[in-house]
């Protein structure tokens, strides 16, 4: 026996001294005289009645033999997405593997020493038999599950996590999870192959102004059938463009594949490519993907400010000025007047025109209302320092694009140390190259002519042809330069396009690019480009296609004042962020607008997003999208500041275009072993889940509880302390106490 409030040996002196003290005080002098036996008899019962009640007070136990524990949960966790409807094996879908599972092996096995509690995830979590799933959950979102499961058993001692799943996780990515709960999962999946055809990927390259198409590049993949040909059909908004027959390299390697297509300029293009469907294929699900090509939108603005009239000069501003995506201001310096200033010839739109009188925006906001601006055959003293330090700010904090061609922009190295000199992409005081040219053994390049590198084949300012031996094809026909400026090596992360033998022999790069800032900057260091054109036959219209599609690359990027950020990879159901950055007149952050959305989905009912600022040091605000079906849906924004129009946008989404569940069906077990390492548990197969027991004692070990039986609340105490008082009072009576 012990005692549930222990106390000290001296207390337990004290409270037996007290108690026969106190029976001793009650019995000392009685009202009627008593021979000695008889006090002593008396007060020995009221002492034992004391002493019985005080021991009471301090909860008298009896511990009983220990034994194991069953508080300890473990949850197991059913994936009840759409791909464990999949039967790769035995005869049985995943999920019906799953259930079969739970049922025969892990719960007999749990249970033994761990409470276990099962639960469903897909898209969410949800508590209940596995016997009763249906796989038909969009997603399997597992780190969202494991979150909500801690979050449900905060406080309680978890031994670890089992989790069944096929291992297509569809949200985060759980094998970056890090917490003090072990994961064990347990994979589902038949060991038979799964014949299987897949497009695994879908992207629209930018446009090629060449038949006015673009790229379409998919990436498709047949599993389970060998190197059995199957066809790839293309649609645009669902009518039929091309069919493809395609033979793979060798069973399950992806072939990609390569179309040209033509958008419509003015409205939304949907491209899906599809796989016909073979019977013997597991899930068709994944046959098919879609992408969007928006429309072209608004015509880019460019300002071309020439240093002298030359052919270059009128060659390219006729190449400009015939394409319809292009709105070109063109400003050149012709001389000087009687009085000594510079006099200029200005074409440009009337509105713009009268800003352009001294050869140069006349303010920041003027500047930053082009999307691009080119320099040719100029010089530094054209411009005021604070002018050039314009163009800088122009490329890196507006997002715009800046070209220099021309020798005479090279002269003399008259740009070194002004402020655009680290935008531009090469080293303009450094006359050493380090330009590398990977180039066929034993090639002899002739001097001046323009020889793309690697990385310019896969360029779109340089690509000519469909294919990179057509582009290399088009520029070997082309014929040399006049000249090249010796300009030294690429700055630290730009892109060296296309180089040139000098006539020394040495390599120097003709067209570099890099990114700066927010926008993008070019380097053209030849001489007489116009030859591609007088001296190619007049169906050749390479010139025209390189200078347009370079401006366009240029000016691609800037943003307007009102830009909505794109939202990939949506599909029905979800529910995604949706990010507006407004900026004034001069681009700097507006964080005070009054932003009005409007989203209209494919049944053209229109709703009002509530945009809320995120980050008003940025301009950002955000909504958030939800999408309740498949097709396309158009998003307009109008920022406003009290009551002056900042500006408005729209943008096209597509949700829909590809089923994430159903991407790559196989069973991912690299997937599930990352998460059982960084959770510190165990991937287990159906052979070792006879050792899950010492594991899960392992993280969590059963603890050895020896259980207090109170001996106070017993009948037995009761009665003996009823016997006491009513001996004490017969007693009493019979010797004349009352």
């Amino acid at each position: 026996m012990t005692f549930a409030y222990s106390f000290p040996w001296w207390a337990r002196l004290l409270v037996l001294a007290a108690a026969a003290a106190l029976a001793w005080a009650a019995y000392r002098r009685p009202l009627v005289p008593l021979a000695r036996t008889r006090v002593l008899a008396l007060a020995g019962l009221r002492g034992l009645t004391l002493l019985l009640v005080a021991l009471c007070l301090f909860r008298p136990v009896r511990l009983l033999p220990p034994h194991g524990s069953r508080e300890a949960i473990v949850p197991i966790l059913v994936d009840a997405s759409r791909s464990m409807r999949l039967i790769d094996g035995m005869g049985q879908s995943r999920l019906q593997r799953a259930e079969a599972l739970v049922h025969d092996r892990l719960l007999p096995l749990v249970g033994r020493d761990f409470r276990a509690e099962t639960f469903s995830f897909g898209d969410r979590l949800e508590p209940g038999p596995p016997d009763s799933l249906v796989a038909d959950q969009r997603a399997s979102d597992l780190a969202g599950a494991l979150a909500a499961v801690r979050a449900r058993l905060r406080g309680q001692q978890v031994a670890g996590i089992l989790v069944l799943s096929d291992g297509g996780f569809t949200g985060a990515d759980p094998g970056t999870v890090r917490d003090a709960l072990p994961v064990y999962p347990i994979a589902l999946g038949g060991t038979a192959a799964l014949q299987d055809r897949e497009v695994a990927g879908l992207t629209a390259g930018q446009p090629r102004l060449e038949e006015a198409s673009i790229d379409l590049t998919a990436s498709v993949v047949s599993r389970g059938f060998g190197r059995a040909p199957f066809d790839v059909r293309v649609l645009a908004n669902g009518r039929p463009v091309e069919t493809r027959r395609v033979v793979p390299v060798e069973d399950g390697v992806p072939v990609r594949e390569v179309f040209a297509v033509s958008p419509d300029a003015k409205q939304p293009t949907v491209y899906s490519v599809e796989i016909p469907p073979d019977p013997a294929e597991a899930v068709t699900e994944n046959n098919r993907r879609a992408v969007l090509v928006p429309p072209a939108g608004r015509r880019r603005r460019v300002l071309f400010l020439e240093g002298a009239p030359g052919f270059d000069h009128s060659f390219l501003t006729r190449a400009l000025g015939l394409d319809p995506g292009l709105d070109l201001d063109v400003v050149v310096r012709k001389g000087q007047d009687t009085t000594g200033h510079a006099t200029y010839l200005i074409q440009a739109d009337p509105s713009r025109a009268p800003g352009l009188r001294a050869g140069f925006p006349g303010s920041r906001e003027e500047l930053d209302g082009y999307d691009a601006v080119l320099m040719g055959n100029t010089s530094a003293d054209q411009f005021t320092h604070g002018q050039l330090q314009q163009l800088a700010d122009f490329v890196s904090r507006r997002g715009g694009g800046l070209l220099m061609f021309g020798g005479l922009s090279f002269q003399h190295r008259g740009f070194v140390g002004t402020p655009i000199e680290d935008v531009l992409p090469l080293s303009l005081d450094d006359h050493l190259g380090g330009v590398t040219l990977t180039s066929p053994a034993g090639e002899r390049l002739d001097s001046n002519k323009v020889v793309p590198t690697p990385d310019g084949l896969d360029s779109p300012v340089m690509r000519l042809g469909r294919t990179p031996d057509r582009t290399r094809q088009k520029w070997a026909a082309l014929p040399a330069l006049s000249a090249v400026a010796p300009l030294g090596g690429p700055r630290p992360g730009a892109r060296v396009l296309a180089v040139s033998s000098a006539p020394g022999g040495s390599l120097l790069p003709v067209i570099a690019v890099q990114r700066y800032g927010q926008g993008r900057s070019m380097l053209f260091t030849g001489e007489a480009s116009w030859r591609w054109q007088m001296m190619m036959p007049s169906s050749d219209h390479t010139y025209e296609s390189f200078w347009r599609q370079a401006i366009r690359w240029l000016a691609a990027p800037a943003p307007d004042p009102v830009t909505i950020a794109d939202v990939t990879d949506a599909e029905p159901g979800d529910r995604v962020p949706l990010t507006v950055a407004v900026r004034d007149a001069a681009f700097e952050p507006v964080g005070d607008a009054t932003v009005r959305a409007t989203l209209t989905g494919p049944g053209g009912r229109a709703v009002p997003l509530d945009e809320t600022p995120s980050d008003p040091a940025l301009g950002e605000y955000q909504a958030t999208v939800s999408f309740d079906r498949t097709g396309l849906y158009h998003v307009t924004v109008e920022a406003r500041r009290g009551t002056t129009l900042l500006g408005r946008a729209d943008r096209w989404l597509l949700a829909g275009g590809a089923d994430r569940e159903f991407a790559d069906p196989r069973i991912d077990d690299e997937g599930l072993r990352r998460l059982a390492a960084a959770s510190g548990g165990r991937y287990l197969d159906a052979s070792g889940l006879d050792r899950l027991p010492q594991l899960l004692s392992a993280g969590a070990p059963i603890a050895e509880v020896r259980e207090e039986r109170d001996l106070w609340d017993t009948p037995a105490v009761l009665l003996t302390l009823l016997a006491l008082l009513a001996a004490e009072w017969v007693l009493r009576r019979r010797w004349g106490l009352r």
